[in-house]
């Protein structure tokens, strides 16, 4: 039965200094258990950042050469050579970019 005497521990507190040590172990325990799982979604390390890197170049790049053609474009009159000159230098900026990243070691 659930509520049988005799399944029941012995009277008495068992000895405080044990019951501490095993709360603190068992903390640690949670503690480092817990820590590996505050990334966001596994994201962690030097590989991932330099995956945000490249990710940020190849998108940065190009739209900041379009936004600065643009407006280069319209004070100019010279609709759309310079934004075009612009994204395509920019592009290849972001190339050679992500080249020189792709050559870092992700350790």
């Amino acid at each position: 039965m659930a509520n049988d005497p005799s399944d029941l521990p012995p009277a008495g507190d068992p000895e405080p200094s044990s019951l501490e040590a095993r709360l603190a172990k068992a903390r640690q325990t949670e503690a480092e258990r817990t820590a590996e799982s505050k990334a966001p979604m596994g994201m962690s390390g030097k590989g991932s950042q330099q995956g945000q890197r490249v990710l940020s170049i190849l998108i940065g790049y190009p739209l900041g050469g379009g936004v600065i053609g643009w407006y280069l474009d319209g004070r100019l009159h010279s609709r759309p050579w310079i934004m075009l000159g612009l994204l395509f230098l920019a592009f290849a900026a972001a190339c050679y970019q992500v080249f020189k990243i792709s050559k870092e070691r992700p350790e």
